[in-house]
């Protein structure tokens, strides 16, 4: 595993890459975020409530009840992932929405063209490049991610067209 993205080569020439977005909080940690962040909630309500101000317990459980919308939101949208395949016949790129929506990218990979642009930033852009055709990929990688595999996938297609030819 490189980043976000797992290669496997089960037949020599073919290569197969999995890519999916990063998320830092593990569900153990986001159970115990919301557990911490319920009680606090709680006990702060419950002082506004013993000091009269009762109506703002009400907005603490909004609170915990937005944060907890926005990382179920946040974790729904990590289950979106990528697969490149390639073998010596064919190119395929796959994106897998959290709706289960596919999308599908097909060309030979004697005419594919890995693309990445560097902005002096710092930022890439990564692309495969095909008869006209160009789709952008790889979008949730970080940046050095993106060069990675880049560099990867350059060799994956040199060694799908056969090597270099003397």
């Amino acid at each position: 595993m490189t980043g976000n993205w797992e290669q496997a080569q089960a037949v020599p020439g073919a290569f197969r890459a999995v890519l999916t977005p990063h998320r830092s909080l593990s569900p153990t940690g986001f159970l115990v975020l919301m557990a911490a962040l319920a009680g606090i909630s709680f006990v702060t309500g419950m002082v506004f409530w013993l000091a009269g101000a009762w109506p703002v317990m009400g907005f603490f459980g909004l609170d915990v009840a937005l944060v907890y919308c926005a990382f179920r939101l946040n974790y729904r949208s990590g289950r979106l992932y990528e697969t490149v395949e390639l073998t010596p016949a064919q190119f395929t790129w796959t994106r897998v929405h959290p709706s289960g929506r596919r999308e599908q990218f097909d060309c030979n990979p004697y005419w594919a063209r890995v693309n990445l642009r560097e902005w002096p930033d710092g930022r890439t852009d990564l692309r495969i490049v095909s008869q006209g055709k160009e789709l952008a990929f790889a979008r949730f990688l970080t940046d050095d991610e993106r060069r990675d595999f880049a560099s990867a996938l350059q060799g994956a297609l040199h060694d799908a067209r056969g090597g270099t030819r003397i």
